[in-house]
């Protein structure tokens, strides 16, 4: 499985203004209702109560918000671009402009543990989010994430 998998072109958005970590929140929800007919403010609600758990930011501009939610049968993935890096309040305090949303249904078993996991290990290497922030297109965006191997552990 790759992001690819989770990802259809319909949900990554490119060039995103957002003040803050809310209305980023807020453009995901709105692009997974679009894309996946799920209800709006579920999805908001859903990642904002994951955020005030403690915040998805992974680092290195990367965020990986997440939230289960009901009307889907499959994990499911956003992709967002920020024009503007927002304070995400990141593990290392550098703000976002990358981010990959991942929606599972409520009663999902451990399958979006997995992606959540892979998701994370794909955005770690340094080539694919240099690529991702120069991409021009979702197609384009697509095209690299669906081709994305998982970086490998390297041994001591």
């Amino acid at each position: 499985m790759t992001i690819g998998d989770l990802l259809e072109p319909g949900a990554i958005t490119l060039r995103v203004n957002a003040a803050n970590k809310r209305q980023v929140l807020g453009v995901m929800a709105d692009v997974a209702a679009r894309a996946f007919g799920v209800d709006a403010d579920e999805a908001l609600e859903g990642l904002i109560e994951r955020e005030a758990a403690s915040s998805t930011g992974v680092g290195q501009g990367v965020a990986i918000p997440h939230a289960r939610l009901s009307g889907l049968d499959r994990v499911r993935a956003v992709f967002m671009r920020l024009e503007t890096p927002v304070a995400f309040g990141a593990v290392d305090d550098k703000p976002v402009d990358l981010l990959v949303a991942l929606f599972a249904p409520k009663d999902a078993d451990s399958s979006h543990l997995r992606a959540l996991a892979r998701v994370s290990r794909m955005m770690r290497q340094p080539d694919l989010r240099e690529q991702l922030r120069k991409a021009r297109s979702a197609d384009a965006v697509h095209v690299l994430l669906a081709q994305a191997q998982e970086s490998k552990p390297t041994a001591a």
